[in-house]
């Protein structure tokens, strides 16, 4: 736990108990007694003033916060190629665009469910911006199943059919597995039978690596997690602070101008 402030009473108190030994050797290590001495004024402090725990773990969360913070920033930076560019992602709104939006997901996050609403709002008000799915399936073996699925998919449908999956597959009402995603590619033209070879191939293991990988270095500890320019963006936070970093980002090159 970091210290916070300069305790007088406190430091006064271990100065008087450890006085003794310090004046015969400096560099001795505190003898039993001295310890138990100290740990009982400590105590007592404490007991005395339980602000001073209360600030010292709001510093630590702040200290943690920070680290974090410039963690995810130089692996934003490391990473930003593999982010924009990979190269088994659906691309959704302006491919050209001069503004990226990533997003990390999973099939069946609710959160991620409501956030479609706010993608799709960004992408028909904002013709300049440009959207990365990207698959992220952290909620068990069905969410998985559907990831694979939505995979092997990009070999047979491209463009605004491949969002059009990605929807239809997003919008499905209770749990999304393999089965599921299987169908709502059928019904959108897809020969089920390479499906179903495409999704066995290293293309669909590697994308998921590839995903897994960079959600690990980036911090990202649930779906849905959007990256603009250089913040990361947990959780579905609607439409109107998406729409502010997108304007920062092109206007300074920054999430926050």
């Amino acid at each position: 736990m970091p210290f916070i402030r300069p305790l007088p009473a406190l430091i006064l108190a271990l100065g008087l108990v450890a006085a003794p030994a310090l004046a015969q050797t400096p560099a001795a290590p505190f003898t039993d007694a001295q310890r138990a001495g100290i740990e009982v004024i400590v105590k007592d402090y404490l007991i005395k003033h339980p602000e001073v725990l209360q600030e010292a773990l709001a510093e630590a969360e702040k200290q943690q916060a920070e680290t974090q913070r410039l963690a995810q920033a130089s692996a934003l930076k490391d990473a930003r190629e593999a982010l924009n560019n990979g190269p088994h992602d659906v691309v959704a709104g302006n491919p050209s665009g001069d503004v990226t939006m990533v997003e990390f997901f999973d099939y069946n996050c609710g959160y991620c469910r409501k956030a479609l609403g706010d993608v799709q709002a960004l992408i028909k008000s904002d013709p300049k911006l440009r959207v990365v799915i990207k698959d992220f399936p952290v909620l068990g073996p069905e969410s998985l199943e559907a990831s694979q699925v939505a995979i092997a998919v990009r070999q047979q449908l491209k463009g605004d059919k491949l969002f059009e999956f990605h929807q239809k597959l997003l919008e499905t009402k209770g749990r999304v597995n393999g089965a599921r995603a299987i169908q709502v590619a059928k019904d959108l033209g897809v020969d089920t039978t390479k499906l179903q070879k495409d999704m066995a191939s290293p293309e669909v293991k590697a994308a998921l690596s590839e995903n897994r990988g960079l959600g690990d270095r980036l911090g990202l500890s649930g779906t849905p997690a959007f990256i603009i320019g250089d913040e990361v963006i947990p959780g579905a936070v609607g439409v109107d602070p998406m729409r502010k970093t997108i304007a920062d980002v092109r206007q300074c090159g920054h999430a926050a101008c």
